[in-house]
């Protein structure tokens, strides 16, 4: 009786309180917002169903030896660890197999994102709230448990917080013993995983806060603590010799094109039909990219293109070999272009090309034309890829100092007509450079020019001419250079491994691996042609 009029009074107050002063309506909701249930222990475990060890290695196909490497750090319960850095590329699992594992041991954690918590002041907080079992809301003006200014307060409160649950832990197995209950323990340990740890770099007292976490394993001095750091960065990127404990590493190595497979293949309702799919198309995306989320996303639109000519009643059977080759035809004109699609560069259709030759590449194309005669590729490689090896060859013929001139925003090159015509010495020092540049031969550049060269002709490439401007008002490939650059190291590794650019190993000053372009200018000349790309105006000529 006494808890139904608890639970009307809100209801009662709010009806009569139309016309009643502010301080009353705000009583009535910070009365709503104490009646939720206070945190407790059990809120510091991963939610779901119990999931069983067996179940997470058939979840996750290529993992279990990964699986089980984690497992045994973990150790039984109430086992004091080493503090662990899982590492790997992004999209192999290393986020979720933490979390599913955490679940099946049912452990406490606190878990933090680096992408979420993007300061250090962030994820103090963030921390300390989960510890303190702190729910920010009206009631308390959704205001932090504490307020971290400095390193050492953060310490010192992080101390504080886990000796209280460390306590708490403790009282309940001991309440758990007593009662001769065997299920339901979670232990004394509480492990605190930091999630993109990689992105702490990128912060502005990244040299500060890089060292106190790794020291966290000293400076805390607790064996009931555990720590995870999960990143898509090698632990080679993080360390210093400053004497702390280094993180047991743990790598989650790139899905292999098997594993990649019976993972899209899960949850298909007809696998054989999927996979005959998978045999005509997924090892040519598998050299693009090996992340599911863009691989899955590809190949669905592909997927339906393929299953267009069978009838409603052949979809639920196993197509023969007969309707094999049948839809492998008709798949088959449709697969350059998604491949195109992963990285977001458009490719141009055959009414496009011929209206950008009449109109926006006119005068570039009679400079092509008094070249030698050009005649199409002989292989085929993606659009992104044609761009990356333009980009390298451009990058090993053009001095570095003309970077900033050849790929202003104005187009580069078209800007030299407004300069005044170079004397008879600046003549003869710009012809004794490109013999010395013609003795030494192409010259070698780092990784980060690549990708700034590269930037610059997808952005010329893509940008829309003024009447296009105005009927597609700011279309093209407006919020995909992230897509773009996802994958570009796996492209120029295969560019690499194809010897169009040579690897070279790191220069001893800039501590950077360099490369260089192993490909002519009439190849060079080939693939910009096939992409209807004026390379004569961004290569540098007398």
């Amino acid at each position: 009786m006494d808890e139904d009029k608890t639970q009307q009074l809100p209801r009662r107050m709010t009806r009569s309180s139309a016309s009643s002063s502010p301080s009353t309506s705000n009583n009535i909701v910070a009365a709503k917002v104490t009646s939720l249930e206070p945190l407790t222990i059990n809120d510091l475990l991963v939610g779901g169903d119990p999931i069983s060890l067996d179940d997470i290695i058939s979840s996750f196909p290529g993992r279990s030896s990964q699986i089980l490497e984690v497992v045994r750090h973990l150790g039984p319960l109430n086992s004091p660890m080493l503090p662990l850095f899982v590492y790997g590329s992004s999209s192999t699992g290393k986020t979720s197999i933490i979390l599913q594992l955490f679940r099946h041991l049912n452990r406490p954690i606190v878990f933090s994102s680096c992408r979420t918590c993007y300061n250090q002041n962030i994820l103090f907080e963030s921390i300390l709230n989960q510890l303190l079992l702190h729910r920010k809301n009206a009631a308390n003006g959704y205001l932090n448990a504490k307020r971290c200014e400095r390193p050492s307060d953060f310490v010192n409160f992080l101390l504080e917080a886990l000796t209280n649950v460390i306590s708490n832990l403790k009282e309940k197995s001991e309440k758990l013993i007593s009662n001769e209950m065997t299920q339901g323990k979670i232990g004394n340990m509480i492990y605190l995983v930091f999630d993109n740890f990689q992105l702490v770099r990128e912060w502005d007292k990244s040299s500060t806060i890089l060292p106190l976490l790794f020291n966290l394993y000293d400076l805390l001095n607790t064996p009931e603590v555990g720590l995870i750091f999960i990143s898509s960065t090698s632990p080679d990127t993080f360390y210093s010799n400053m004497g702390y404990v280094e993180p047991i590493p743990i790598y989650f190595p790139d899905y292999t094109e098997e594993d990649i497979r019976q993972i899209l293949l899960r949850n298909q309702v007809n696998q054989k039909r999927y996979s005959s799919f998978l045999d005509v198309s997924l090892k040519s995306f598998c050299g693009i990219t090996k992340q599911i989320d863009d691989l899955s996303a590809a190949l669905k639109p592909l997927y339906e293109k393929y299953c267009e000519p069978l009838s409603d009643k052949g979809k639920g059977v196993a197509p023969n070999q007969e309707m094999k080759r049948r839809l492998l035809a008709h798949i088959n004109p449709h697969i350059a272009s998604s491949l195109n699609e992963i990285f977001k560069v458009s490719s141009l259709s055959s009414t496009e090309v011929e209206t950008r030759k009449e109109e926006k590449w006119k005068g570039n194309l009679r400079r092509l034309e008094q070249s030698k005669e050009l005649v199409s590729l002989d292989f085929h490689i993606s659009t992104s890829a044609k761009y990356l090896l333009i980009s390298a060859f451009l990058a090993s013929r053009n001095p570095a100092t003309l970077d900033a001139s050849l790929f202003d925003s104005k187009g580069g090159s078209d800007n030299r007509k407004r300069k005044r015509k170079p004397s008879e010495k600046a003549q003869e020092r710009k012809e004794t450079l490109e013999q010395e540049l013609l003795m030494k031969g192409p010259g070698t550049f780092p990784l980060e020019r690549l990708l700034a060269i590269f930037q610059c002709l997808v952005s010329v490439a893509e940008e829309p001419s003024d009447e296009e401007e105005q009927n597609n008002d700011g279309l093209g490939v407006e919020g995909g250079n992230g897509g773009l650059m996802s994958d570009i190291l796996l492209q120029l590794s295969s560019l690499c491994n194809s010897n169009f650019i040579f690897k070279g190993r790191s220069c001893p000053i800039e501590g950077s691996t360099r490369y260089r372009s192993t490909i002519s200018e009439d190849l060079a000349l080939k693939v910009a042609r096939s992409l209807e790309f004026p390379l004569s105006k961004y290569l540098y000529r007398s």
